[in-house]
């Protein structure tokens, strides 16, 4: 089958995560990325974590995926030129410098729009390309406290919290990738040519955290972190642990789930108390209503709490743990572990599945240079060309090759 991006052409300057993952999810679905990393210096998030046992870093096995390698030195009068060629003939490019640095370099958007005016340009920082906290550095736990995030995770006499995942870098790249997506859409539809893209990595979060600034600002409440409880308690819920030693989250979305909930718990006495008769009024309940469930819980084992809530239609979903993921018989039905022949890594599959274009997972990570010589003999390079580029320190080639 077609890949839904195939022939869209991306040129990443990106590092560690979040302009690599945005690439990497569109990548999935067909499109041909081209890395540079400069020679010498590669991405650091090849060292990040842990390695493989074939001494290759998990972490850069993934976000590298499906992706070519140039080991190019773009700073150089002649990488320059090499630049500017690919750059012409790509639709988008992205990178997650600080601001200014490109600029810097000659290679500010208007430089890149008049060698390609199509060219759609991802430029992800920490706070954006402008502002008071423009060249402010920062990283993504930096993201995560500025977002509001952090002083969401935690319990209430406790300190702030960042989750157990990059989650300011990662929600980045899938809003990075969507922004992409909807650019090229505006130049498909002759509604723009190429434009820049600006994301701020703490606006990721605070776009998709969405509810805390509304309730302050509507509602005039204050949501606070709240432990193994939601920030605002608006719906029953929260992480309870049976009394054989299993860890359950619970919830219930709406008036309907949350009566289904009570009645598995404490019967109909329970469900048909007035002060649970509306998500409103059990909101202001909804200690007892924590306490009712943790009871119920912590006193019966995970078989047990399983049969009264399938009785009563009533959610409390295992907390797995990696191991248990990457066994789950709902997440290999779906094909959600994928590697290569040859690779004993696993990564999650292309996200989402579509019907008529599926993604399509293609190689894990290259080494440095890996697709150099490929590269540049598109360009029009020869060996010789190649090798003098080489000499002269402008390009890397594999370690097969040098």
């Amino acid at each position: 089958m077609t890949a839904p991006l195939e022939k869209l052409k991306i040129i990443e300057f990106g590092h560690v995560i979040a302009a690599p993952l945005a690439s990497a999810l569109l990548s999935d679905f067909g499109a041909d990325i081209i890395k540079i990393e400069s020679p010498g210096r590669t991405d650091m998030v090849r060292e990040l974590g842990p390695k493989a046992e074939d001494g290759v870093g998990v972490w850069w096995k993934t976000l590298g995926r499906n992706k070519k390698i140039l080991s190019l030195d773009w700073k150089s009068d002649e990488g320059r030129t090499i630049l500017r060629s690919l750059v012409e003939k790509a639709d988008v490019l992205t990178e997650n410098f600080r601001p200014g640095v490109l600029e810097r370099s000659g290679l500010g958007p208007e430089v890149l729009h008049e060698w390609n005016p199509d060219l759609v340009i991802l430029r992800i920082s920490g706070y954006g390309q402008d502002g008071p906290m423009r060249d402010v550095p920062a990283f993504g736990r930096a993201a995560e406290a500025m977002s509001g995030l952090a002083h969401l995770t935690g319990f209430p006499d406790g300190p702030p919290m960042h989750p157990g995942f990059p989650a300011a870098d990662s929600t980045t790249g899938l809003m990075g990738a969507l922004g992409i997506m909807m650019a090229l859409f505006a130049r498909e539809k002759g509604y723009a040519r190429g434009q820049v893209i600006d994301l701020a990595v703490f606006e990721a979060l605070l776009r998709l955290m969405d509810y805390p600034v509304p309730a302050l600002t509507g509602a005039k409440l204050s949501p606070q972190r709240n432990g193994l409880r939601q920030p605002m308690d608006f719906a029953p819920g929260g992480m309870f642990r049976t009394s054989d030693g299993v860890w359950l989250t619970v919830s219930a979305g709406s008036a309907e789930t949350a009566q289904r909930l009570l009645r598995a718990i404490g019967g109909d006495e329970l469900a048909e108390d007035p002060r649970f008769a509306t998500l409103a009024t059990m909101s202001q309940n909804m200690a007892v209503v924590f306490d009712a469930i943790n009871d119920f819980v912590t006193q019966r084992t995970l078989a047990e709490v399983e049969v009264e809530f399938a009785r009563h239609d009533a959610i409390a979903s295992r907390v797995l743990s990696v191991e248990e993921v990457a066994s789950n018989e709902q997440v290999l039905h779906r094909k959600d572990i994928v590697s290569v022949e040859g690779e004993e890594t696993k990564v999650i599959g292309p996200v989402p599945h579509m019907s008529a274009t599926p993604g399509n997972f293609r190689w894990l990570g290259r080494g440095p240079g890996a697709d150099s010589r490929e590269i540049l003999r598109e360009l029009g390079y020869d060996d010789a060309g190649i090798a003098r580029l080489q000499e002269a320190g402008l390009v890397g080639l594999s370690e097969e090759e040098e």
